[in-house]
């Protein structure tokens, strides 16, 4: 037999993953052998899950520290530091936003690379289970014939050969060659709890890895979001969006800790199981399989001999001398027993498909094709399915880094937001280029404006103060009474150094410019009566 075995080499993650030490909860040194129903080695996998927790304790008690810090320690004079300020938080945002996406596309590699790791385990037990179950089909199969089968053959050509001592004889040799095939049959495995064992594994590792991937589908979309949030928060300078940034943040805080620590134990507990995959295979089908048979499917060298070697050339054996002892039944004997053609065909045919599925049973038992499914399952698990772990662990850890960077902007990006109604409190509400101010303009009605500037013209006393109104029908006359009227009547804007280009200023919005047109016809027509020029 060449040699087909490719030598699992670990690599060097797994290495490393393993000389973690494993302690139980009590802080007491564990074995690291890969045993996961033992309850110490349970416990020093839970170790590592309370160790993140504690660096999720830490991290939430540093980020309350300095949030307390930037509270109380507020600066006194705002203006001179809003402008350093405003760059220091935008900046920063901006790298706490790369980080948060770079993290994200180390997940989403991780995420594949374990994913392809499960299904490609999940691959390689498929392919096992098919092999077993082909053995214990063959097997079953090539007893069922030897026992029933033949057995009715011979019960009828022995009342054919009733009178015919050596032909009974040549019977009696082919139902002792029978069993002695059924006896090397027996020492073949029975594959069934195997396979049993394998298909349910198989089930749960499929149901528990898509709940895995889509939970961290979900936890990258989360991300992605909160860094959106974050960035529309400081550009449209939204409290409400910065809010609910801050809010989720914490829990997406929370769940890059909670990640990180499954992934930790599950990035151990598999670097434990891949430092010596042999051993641990060697203990669980301890009681089930001859340890020499799993030994020759795990190592399958050139020099180990299967284990069924015997039996299977015994069997070859055994067929070869019933076919020949057949075949001279059917010459010598059918001239002179006609009827017993049939059964003895019967038995041709019975031998001829048994050696058929002796060939195929060869084939199966033949340790390179379990053993390159076992190898297989263990480049899945322990390359990249290991491999995707860690870059899973890295994304926790730059994920909780991004919002805890986040989450210190907090106090710094609400006074970015406030600066804006700061601004505008340092303007004039009389002044026409301020916001609120056109806004409160727009919604007040053209002709309370208009009766407030008649009001205020009348107002003025003397009867030498209503002449310039005379020259109402001059333009930049009437465009001054109605930008009076426009603004209130107040008559600040008299030397308002856009008044006379006959168009209102270029910020007007077309609500506004509407309202400006209207109110000058208005105006024109009412005055244009009252006082001709």
């Amino acid at each position: 037999m060449p040699a087909a075995r490719v030598e699992y080499i670990a690599p060097w993650w797994v290495v490393w993953l393993h000389s973690v030490p494993h302690l139980g909860l009590r802080l007491q040194p564990v074995d690291s052998t890969f045993r996961p129903r033992d309850e110490s080695y349970q416990e020093s996998l839970l170790f590592l899950g309370l160790v993140a927790a504690v660096g999720l304790g830490l991290n939430l008690v540093l980020l309350a520290a300095y949030l307390v810090c930037v509270c109380c320690c507020r600066q006194d004079d705002a203006v001179q530091t809003k402008r350093p300020r405003s760059c220091c938080v935008t900046w920063t945002a901006v790298v706490a936003a790369l980080i948060c996406c770079a993290a994200v596309g180390v997940g989403f590699y991780g995420n594949s690379e374990a994913n392809d790791g499960v299904y490609q385990l999940l691959y390689a037990l498929d392919n096992a289970n098919h092999t077993f179950s082909g053995i214990d089909v063959l097997v079953s199969g090539t007893t069922q014939k030897m026992k029933v089968d033949l057995e009715q053959h011979l019960a009828r050509l022995g009342e054919i050969f009733a009178t015919r001592g050596d032909y009974l004889q040549t019977l009696k040799f082919l139902q002792q060659t029978a069993g002695s095939i059924i006896a090397q049959i027996a020492g073949v495995p029975v594959w069934t709890e195997v396979t049993e064992e394998l298909t349910e594994l198989a089930n749960q590792t499929s149901s528990v890895e898509y709940y895995r991937w889509l939970s961290y589908l979900l936890l990258f979309v989360l991300d992605l979001v909160l860094c959106l949030l974050a960035c529309l928060g400081l550009a449209k300078r939204s409290r409400c969006l910065l809010a609910s940034m801050l809010c989720c943040g914490v829990l997406a805080l929370l769940f890059s800790w909670t990640s990180l620590a499954a992934d930790a134990a599950a990035a151990v507990g598999t670097s434990d199981f891949c430092a010596a995959p042999d051993t641990f295979i060697l203990n669980i089908t301890e009681g089930q399989v001859r340890p020499e048979v799993t030994q020759y499917y795990l190592y399958c060298s050139q020099s180990a001999s299967s284990p069924f070697q015997q039996a299977l050339t015994v069997f070859q054996r055994s067929l070869t001398a019933m076919q020949i002892q057949v075949a001279g039944l059917l010459q010598f004997a059918v001239p002179r027993f006609p009827t017993a053609e049939k059964d003895l065909l019967g038995i041709q045919l019975l031998l001829n498909s048994s050696e058929s599925g002796l060939h195929q049973l060869t084939a199966l038992l033949d340790c390179r094709g379990l053993h390159k499914d076992y190898l297989d399952a263990l480049a899945g698990i322990c390359y990249d399915g290991l491999e995707g772990l860690l870059y899973l662990g890295l994304f926790s850890l730059l994920a909780a880094l991004a919002f805890s960077i986040m989450i210190c902007l907090g106090p710094g990006a609400w006074k970015h937001c406030a600066t804006r109604d700061r601004d505008y409190d340092d303007i004039d509400d009389d002044d026409p280029f301020n916001p609120q101010a056109r806004r409160i303009a727009t919604h007040n009605p053209p002709r309370g404006q208009l009766r407030s500037f008649c009001s205020y013209s009348s107002g003025l006393g003397s009867q030498g103060s209503l002449h310039p109104a005379q020259t109402i029908s001059n333009a930049p006359v009437s465009e001054y009474m109605n930008q009076a009227a426009l603004f209130g009547g107040n008559p600040r804007y008299e030397n308002v150094p856009l008044i006379g280009r006959g168009s209102p200023p270029p910020t007007y919005s077309p609500s506004m410019r509407a309202t400006y047109l209207s109110v000058a016809d208005e105006h024109l027509r009412h005055y244009g009566n009252e006082f001709p020029g």
